[in-house]
């Protein structure tokens, strides 16, 4: 671990936003699926979601380009349970999803403790999801066609979440809580020793300030 690669991960981790995610229901097609986590992780997602009938994600592809190293991934068996998940952790819940009500993504609030839901490639989300969901939002089209691909979608919405954000200084402090700063730091820096601590059970070492063992 150099100086510099310490630096570089530390101040990629002070810009997290654990209050910023994305949640996909049955996006399949792995190409989509890894180009929503490199996404996610270009505006600071510490955490993402997904939701597949398999019970697992699909394998992911050179398009992530290697983010699945850096942003958690939790899976559930079902859409309920994300979205309970979500809410019971004070989240808003925005479907990306062409409806009467459905509001121009703009118009959101993203300040706010904001997970957007997104659907398969083909179908989009699901008429439960919708339902659980706290709001639905859509991106105007003045085309021919109806919508964009999902992960086009995604990055569309992220990047206006990340936007709105940035002018309210979200990203000028760490927002992390110290122990899952410090958790992931190590995860980070180490997984090859965070996988052999958390096999026997034992906390993390600390880090000194370059980097190294304390």
């Amino acid at each position: 671990m150099t100086p510099e690669r310490y630096r570089r991960l530390r101040a990629v981790l002070d810009k997290r936003q654990p209050d910023l995610t994305v949640l996909m229901e049955n996006v399949h097609k792995p190409h989509n699926f890894s180009a929503i986590l490199r996404t996610a992780d270009a505006v600071g997602v510490f955490e993402a979601h997904a939701v597949n009938p398999t019970g697992g994600v699909p394998t992911f592809h050179d398009t992530s380009g290697g983010s699945e190293k850096w942003v958690y991934l939790r899976v559930h068996p079902n859409i309920e349970e994300a979205i309970a998940h979500l809410k019971e952790r004070g989240f808003i819940v925005y479907a990306a999803n062409l409806s009467d009500r459905a509001l121009d993504y703009r118009e959101v609030d993203y300040t706010r403790p904001s997970a957007v839901l997104l659907g398969a490639e083909k179908w989009g989300v699901s008429a439960r999801a919708a339902e659980l969901a706290d709001a639905d939002v859509i991106i105007p089209m003045m085309g021919m066609v109806q919508s964009l691909n999902v992960s086009v979608a995604a990055a569309v919405i992220l990047f206006e979440a990340q936007r709105q954000r940035f002018e309210a200084g979200f990203y000028d402090r760490p927002r992390l809580d110290p122990e899952t700063y410090r958790r992931t730091l190590f995860e980070w820096a180490y997984p090859r020793e965070a996988e052999v601590y958390r096999r026997q059970g034992l906390p993390y070492p600390e880090l000194d300030d370059g980097g190294g063992f304390a």
